[in-house]
């Protein structure tokens, strides 16, 4: 298929490669021409394990192209993927500026039907303003469908994450768009599971959230096990044979940090309060994460170096 993706930061360079590198013709748009000059003799600005080999083999091979001209996107695919970024505002919201402003450009340049895909982390309901946006700046007045495609990438383990992914998720307002995206992702050979718009974009905020929980559910529980003798190692590890609670993410440590998990669960507390739900449970696991590093500060402070 002719795919397209806007933007090649850290998501849409990543899926631009493995889409090509499974047999779809790929364009990356970025408005950076700095970026797309280096992209286009096959180097990458980022590091991610496997990602450069697969640039570079995919644009030597002609399915991977790199261009700044949204229209030129637009007009060589069949779908359209947005991957710009999503920063956090100052109360914890999220900036769709970046999205409003692709949305234009996608309306402004389409003449033929489209599929429009989001797959930066949004809010919820933010399908619905992307549909409002192309409807009202598409002057070819030329059908269309917005779908919801959250990814679910690891940084050090995108490549393999995208590759072989446990599952994917693709909200739809229509069942129009829905055979396409299976074509999309039919290499993949992952279970698609096809959701209303609203619950695909729930589904990521969700899923980090709960993550983020798991981490700051077990450093709490380091601070128990510090007081009374315990070991945490040997507690997550009886904890995590429990197939109902699993091991993964139950490593007491710092607390999490990084780009997405801070910012998904402030996103997701902010978009609860929108909807006049108070998630305590979400606050108090922002509380615990602080509180985490302040207490190795502290505890570094009383007896540096170990001594």
């Amino acid at each position: 298929m002719k795919l397209t993706i806007i933007g090649t930061g850290y998501v849409g360079l990543v899926t631009g490669a493995c889409f090509a590198e499974v047999g779809h013709q790929v364009t990356c748009v970025d408005n950076d021409a700095t970026k797309v000059k280096t992209l286009q003799a096959g180097g990458i600005p980022i590091y991610e394990p496997g990602l450069e080999d697969l640039v570079k083999n995919n644009v030597a091979a002609r399915r991977l192209t790199f261009t700044t001209s949204t229209a030129e996107g637009v007009a060589n695919s069949d779908v359209i993927f947005i991957a710009v970024p999503t920063p956090p505002l100052a109360d914890g919201g999220v900036d769709l500026s970046f999205i409003e402003k692709v949305a234009r450009d996608i309306a402004a340049a389409m003449t033929s039907y489209k599929i429009v895909v989001d797959k930066s982390t949004v809010p919820v309901k933010t399908g619905d303003k992307v549909a409002e946006t192309i409807k009202r700046y598409c002057k070819a007045r030329v059908e269309f469908d917005v779908v919801s495609n959250p990814e679910f990438l690891r940084e050090g383990f995108a490549v393999e994450d995208l590759m072989h992914p446990d599952r994917i998720v693709v909200g739809v307002r229509s069942q129009r768009p829905v055979a396409a995206m299976k074509e999309v992702y039919a290499p993949f050979k992952a279970p698609i599971i096809v959701t209303d718009i609203n619950s695909a974009e729930l589904i990521k905020h969700a899923s980090n959230s709960f993550l983020a929980l798991k981490i700051s559910y077990i450093n709490a529980i380091s601070v128990i096990c510090e007081a009374t003798g315990a070991n945490v190692q040997e507690v997550a590890n009886g904890m995590g044979m429990d197939d109902r609670i699993g091991r993964r993410f139950l490593n007491a440590s710092l607390g999490f940090g990084g780009s997405c998990f801070p910012k998904d669960l402030s996103a997701f507390i902010q978009i609860a309060q929108q909807v006049g739900y108070d998630f305590g449970l979400l606050k108090e696991v922002q509380r615990i994460n602080s509180a985490q590093m302040e207490r190795f500060v502290k505890k570094n402070h009383r007896n540096p170096l170990g001594a």
